[in-house]
């Protein structure tokens, strides 16, 4: 091969390397965009057109005052990023005497840059029939295209309850239970007591009845449907004073159980717990991952409105100490809550963990394991368990190989503690101050009477040499 070709052949595997690498990094921007992408809100606005939204409102008639209002949202939120709006409509084509109980239809579906045939549609609409909330909540599912990352928001608009022996609460909750909608928002106009009772387990329920009352309600509805909100959670100590920190805190949707933030505990400049931004569209359960975990449900926020969440996590230390220089290798030990089994965690000794005050049960795994009952931790102190040195036990045997146990004897009972492998001849264990015995028969013996019995003391920090024949 000439000189110049092997320069032009460099040359394409060069380009060839740079269009990988480029496509390579273009993959990868464009992953992360998908990763980041903010999630995209669909709204849709379920509008009662039944005939008693002629009913006067002050000085105009609930459907004149729904369409303006209704008309002036849509405008607003035109230039709304990642936001797409629906209408759908119930009780407007059928007339009163057919009380036709599906009546209901999504008169513009989701879609971007369809804000002018909102509201064209919306101003020609004429209240009609009857009032059908539930089959228009289970018809609104199919309304909300499948695409994961999208927050779907229904706000009802309603001045009647159910006419049609729907279960309005029903729908609402299968919808939230299977993701399909949050908790949809239900504004009512002209209503009642009972009326609101009506509404109270189908979604966030507001009044309204003034045209005033209608257009802030409709704008905060709205704010909360887009706009996170802020909170600051407060880590309790037994003073009651929020001095906790330095924690992970997982919030899940309580509807689906679902996760969707997880936040470092932080204290601020101003000594301060730090504000987080939570969506108010949900409803959390909280996870604070202290030892044991803190949890707490059915927390709620409000859009505007600062919340404090206070849980209490008042924490100290433990520390599992060994004496002197020792040959243990990463030792562990068990923690449980108090005259319970189940494992909270496996901390290394020598080094200090925070738990929740309290007291717990801890297993070192020694030789033999050593047990602590009810260690107290207090508030910012720390609990020290101190173990002492090991001592050193080799054992060699040989000539022949043995069946072979330790016991550790206490108040003159033995206490099983390791059995040694049959085929290895030497032994060499870590092993805690005490008196012990070593019983034993070789393999190949065909009688018990052969059984043998070695005592022995380990100390700290000393070897012990045992040799069997």
């Amino acid at each position: 091969m000439k000189h110049s070709d092997k320069i032009n052949l460099n040359k394409k595997w060069l380009l060839l390397l740079v269009a990988v690498f480029l496509l390579n990094t273009a993959n990868n921007f464009i992953a992360a965009q998908q990763i980041y992408r903010p999630a995209k809100t669909r709204i849709l606005f379920l509008l009662d057109a039944s005939g008693s939204m002629f009913a006067r409102m002050e000085r105009d008639t609930r459907i004149n005052i729904a369409k303006r209002l209704l008309s002036n949202i849509v405008d607003s939120l035109e230039g709304a990023k990642n936001v797409e709006l629906a209408l759908r409509v119930y009780g407007h084509t059928s007339p009163p005497a057919k009380r036709d109980c599906k009546d209901t239809r999504l008169e513009v579906p989701f879609r971007l840059n369809n804000h002018a045939d909102i509201k064209k549609r919306i101003q020609s609409i004429s209240p009609k029939g009857t009032t059908l909330i539930a089959y228009s909540l289970q018809q609104a599912a199919y309304d909300f295209p499948l695409e994961p990352n999208t927050r779907n928001v229904i706000i009802l608009i309603t001045d009647g309850i159910e006419e049609c022996q729907g279960d309005p609460c029903a729908i609402s909750e299968a919808l939230q239970s299977k993701g399909v909608v949050l908790k949809p928002f239900i504004i009512g106009l002209g209503s009642t007591a009972d009326f609101q009772k009506a509404f109270e387990c189908v979604g966030r329920y507001y009044d309204a009845n003034t045209e005033e009352q209608f257009n802030t309600v409709l704008n905060m509805v709205v704010s909360q449907a887009l706009n996170n909100t802020t909170a600051q959670v407060n880590l309790l100590d037994i003073y009651s004073k929020p001095t906790e920190s330095n924690v992970n805190m997982t919030f899940y949707e309580t509807e689906r159980n679902q996760m969707v933030y997880n936040y470092m505990h932080t204290i601020n400049e101003k000594g301060n717990p730090d504000t987080i931004l939570l969506d108010p569209l949900y409803k959390y359960k909280m996870v604070v991952h202290t030892i044991p975990p803190v949890i707490k449900d059915n927390i709620s926020v409000t859009a505007g409105k600062h919340t404090i969440i206070g849980v209490d996590a008042a924490q100290g230390e433990l520390l599992v100490r060994i004496d002197g220089v020792t040959n243990y290798d990463n030792l562990k030990f068990i923690v449980r809550p108090s005259n319970q089994n189940k494992t909270l965690h496996v901390q290394n000794a020598n080094s200090k963990e925070k738990y929740l005050v309290g007291k717990y049960d801890l297993e070192v795994l020694t030789l033999p394991r050593m047990f602590f009952k009810d260690a107290a931790i207090d508030q910012n102190m720390v609990t020290t368990i101190q173990i002492p040195q090991p001592g050193k036990l080799n054992i060699n045997y040989p000539i022949q190989n043995f069946y072979a146990d330790i016991y550790q004897v206490i108040r003159g009972e033995l206490i099983w503690v390791h059995k040694l492998p049959v085929d290895v001849q030497k032994h060499n264990i870590i092993i805690q101050p005490g008196d012990y015995k070593l019983i034993y028969r070789g393999k190949g013996a065909t009688r018990s009477n052969n059984t043998f019995i070695r005592e022995f003391k380990i100390s700290s920090g000393q070897a012990t040499n045992i040799t069997l024949n």
